[in-house]
């Protein structure tokens, strides 16, 4: 069963169950797949799908912190809440260990093939190990891998 597919039937569920909550934010993820899909003018494959629920919590974070700037942690909260619906149809998040184990063997690797990659090669460094967390089907924050490589680097 697709991304999509378990979306729309927990969507169901919650309206039968009469849970408001998870059902707007059900509705919300559910819309912003929909608009991607036309977007494209094809259907939303799992990974474009993880993609748009990426966007949508870092969207939810960035509101977090306005919310709590302005002094309305009620409205906090319940982004707070969206954001642990929405963690529950991503995959699993990679912990600190998992992604030193990535970046020192990418690094390996990239020594291996002739490279020797510096500060200034950042970029590229980070390309290798971002798609190693994909292809390893975990996901992690970006701004976490980013200071794990340049303490590599380092």
């Amino acid at each position: 069963m697709s991304l999509v597919e378990k979306i729309h039937e927990d969507m169901v569920a919650a309206m039968k169950q009469r849970a408001a909550e998870r059902l707007s934010t059900l509705r919300m993820v559910k819309s912003a797949l929909k608009n991607k899909e036309i977007e494209q003018r094809t259907p939303v494959t799992d990974a474009q799908a993880v993609q748009v629920l990426t966007t949508l919590i870092k969207q939810r974070r960035d509101s977090i912190e306005q919310f709590t700037k302005g002094n309305r942690p009620e409205l906090a909260a319940k982004e707070a809440a969206e954001i642990t619906v929405i963690e529950e149809y991503m995959p699993k998040a990679a912990g600190d260990e998992e992604l030193r184990g990535l970046v020192t063997g990418t690094l390996a690797e990239l020594r291996a093939q002739g490279m020797q990659p510096g500060a200034r090669d950042i970029g590229m460094v980070m390309k290798a190990v971002q798609g190693k967390i994909q292809a390893s089907g975990l996901r992690a924050d970006g701004r976490v891998v980013s200071e794990m490589v340049k303490a590599a680097l380092n």
